[in-house]
């Protein structure tokens, strides 16, 4: 209670002028039903907002509009269905919880696929780069990430942040690329890491290249650049989702892992080799992670748990096949032990193995692929050309 307020109750136990109000109990009750009028009014009320931009990649996100109800059923079963890039509205596969709605958490984290806009068009604002350099960097980051046992969502957070960074900005040099890595992680572990390192330590594994004021500097540089918009869905999330909704039992407890260690790393183990191909950024996160899944379970599992259909995975899936095929030329990966990390928690810590040599054999496997698909180049004066006299056909 702040002094005036003490000294306005003291004067008024003095004077006695105040009388006490009384709610009856027929406000109380009409209170009562403007909130719940307020609530039904509210609930299940959605609708598409265009966000059209020239030439922009996002066309739209949906958003919750309290003034407006749905000229259909009045629950999410009733939604028709929208496609937008892939992007399927449906009611949700999400089981019920507990702490929260399912139709608005799915329809939560639909909107933010629309909202957090990645693209690896990029590349052509920074005629100085190459697409090898962001393979690169992402690999160290990798690295950088188990050395200090920082969890996979952490690095996943890193590498949204540096794409969509670099969606805003021109001309940046190859020698700006591992500040602006090294900066991205550092706000992502500051976001996703309970005990994140400190900045020096981010400072000394760039070997000199970046001190602690550059990575302050390109910290706010970032976060304006992204409007402070840090909270992607991202791969990893995704495929999370889909795994454990994958082996929910008849008591369903989404926010308790009912999945197995081995196959959660074997699957994570081919999006991070995935991510690091700049072409992964042609597809939503939560198409690339259910690509990845498909290829552990079934199109039958993917749809349950996804609500996509086979037309929305399929590109996905066949673009990821020489991945797939390169991952199981390798050693099988297995869970490694962490100090200071449980062990129900040590398929969460990101690892890495020699993600650029597994990269170049599955863009060389893909390259033959589409080598042999492709038909023959037509001549390059675009006309055809005839056969000689001795090829003729004969009319005798």
């Amino acid at each position: 209670m702040s002094r005036r307020s003490g000294r306005v109750t003291l004067q008024d136990r003095n004077e006695n002028t105040i009388q006490p109000v009384k709610i009856t109990r027929k406000r109380k009750s009409e209170q009562c039903n403007k909130k719940k009028a307020h609530l039904a009014k509210k609930k299940q009320s959605y609708e598409i907002q265009n966000r059209w931009t020239q030439g922009g990649v996002s066309p739209c996100v949906l958003v919750e509009t309290p003034h407006k109800e749905l000229e259909t059923a009045s629950d999410l079963t009733g939604f028709k269905q929208y496609r937008f890039k892939n992007l399927f509205i449906k009611p949700s596969p999400l089981p019920c919880l507990s702490w929260a709605n399912s139709d608005d958490v799915w329809i939560k984290m639909l909107n933010k696929e629309l909202k957090y806009v990645h693209d690896k068009s990029f590349m052509q604002r920074h005629p100085k780069l190459q697409p090898k350099m962001r393979s690169i960097l992402l690999d160290w980051l990798l690295e950088v990430s188990e050395v200090y046992t920082l969890h996979r969502e952490t690095f996943y957070l890193a590498q949204d942040f540096f794409d969509r960074f670099m969606l805003t900005q021109e001309n940046v040099g190859k020698t700006r690329l591992q500040l602006i890595g090294i900066t991205c992680l550092f706000i992502a572990s500051k976001i996703e890491e309970i005990y994140p390192p400190k900045l020096h330590e981010f400072a000394y594994v760039t070997d000199g290249a970046c001190d602690e004021d550059d990575i302050l500097e390109m910290e706010l540089i970032l976060l304006k650049a992204l409007n402070w918009e840090l909270c992607p869905e991202t791969v990893i999330s995704w495929l999370k989702l889909y795994i454990q909704m994958a082996s929910l039992k008849e008591s369903p407890n989404v926010l308790e892992p009912q999945f197995s260690q081995d196959t959660y790393i074997q699957i994570t183990q081919l999006l991070d080799l995935c991510i690091l191909d700049i072409s992964s950024l042609d597809y939503q996160y939560g198409v690339l992670a259910a690509a990845a899944f498909f290829h552990f379970t079934s199109i039958e599992v993917v749809q349950k748990v996804s609500g996509l259909t086979w037309d929305s995975i399929v590109s996905c899936v066949n673009w990821m096949t020489p991945f797939v095929r390169t991952v199981s030329e390798c050693e099988a990966v297995r869970l490694k032990d962490f100090k200071k990390v449980a062990v129900e928690d040590r398929h969460n810590i990101q690892t890495h193995v020699d993600y650029l040599t597994m990269l170049n054999d599955a863009q060389q496997t893909q390259q033959q692929s589409l080598a042999r698909l492709s038909p023959m180049p037509p001549p390059t004066d675009g006309f055809l050309t005839p056969p000689s006299s001795t090829e003729k056909p004969s009319n005798h």
